[in-house]
């Protein structure tokens, strides 16, 4: 048995599921990046819109169970929390997903397997594969094993995004919200580069880098926020959360 054909198992152990379709699974641990995108090669992309459906369900009756007078705001906002690329690549490091998947040499090269915006989406597909082969209730207890870490620190003080920091600080001065545009792009599709620009009303616009759009207005904001006041966005917690 080589490595990955271990990997394949060892995931199968962890999760307590054997695939009755095999070429399911294949599909959900194959990056875009194998093939090149040539139509004959099935990657996991089509089985991510399905994941992310099926988790954020799995997510929100669990939310709901847990509190059953939660308001639906604070509902949404735990939600959020919950579901996201950086829980879904936390609980693909959990089941042992990264070693598991199929990427190409040049994505591998470059990183792609240690990647949070790419295990989060081969955790989905996943949960859509486990969905298609088992049914929502092997998605659910896919969702409640490798989620148990996030939902005990679910009411923990957390770092603020910077853009609700940038946020904050403009309304603060009784300034118009941020404004992001996306301004470059580059880079493969397996793994772009962003670049973002964020102006706010009356000062220089910045500009940062990230392999996401999100990111990368996050990054932009926070050199935004640390030019403009020299303050460190980590430095700052959310105690409402």
């Amino acid at each position: 048995m080589n490595a990955r054909a271990a990997a394949v198992a060892e995931l199968e152990r962890r999760i307590g599921h054997d695939f009755k379709d095999r070429d399911l699974l294949e599909r959900a641990l194959t990056h875009s990046s194998v093939g090149d995108g040539a139509k004959t090669v099935r990657h996991n992309e089509r089985l991510e819109f399905l994941g992310d459906r099926v988790l954020n369900l799995c997510a929100a009756e669990r939310l709901m169970a847990l509190d059953p007078d939660a308001r639906e705001g604070e509902l949404s906002r735990l939600l959020a929390s919950l579901v996201n690329y950086h829980a879904c690549a936390r609980a693909a490091h959990r089941a042992g997903l990264p070693e598991a998947m199929r990427f190409s040499a040049s994505a591998t090269k470059i990183g792609a397997r240690k990647s949070e915006a790419v295990l989060g989406d081969a955790c989905e597909a996943l949960i859509a594969a486990l969905y298609i082969d088992g049914g929502l209730e092997c998605a659910r207890a896919f969702f409640l094993t490798f989620w148990g870490e996030e939902f005990a620190r679910l009411h923990e003080p957390r770092l603020k995004d910077p853009k609700t920091q940038l946020q904050e600080w403009a309304q603060g001065r009784g300034l118009p919200l941020p404004a992001y545009e996306v301004v470059g792009r580059e880079g493969p599709d397996h793994a772009p580069s962003f670049t973002v620009e964020v102006a706010v009303e009356g000062f220089a616009p910045e500009r940062a880098q990230g392999r996401s759009r999100q990111d990368a207005e996050k990054a932009a904001a926070r050199v935004m926020l640390t030019k403009r006041e020299g303050l460190d966005p980590s430095a700052e917690k959310d105690t409402k959360l």
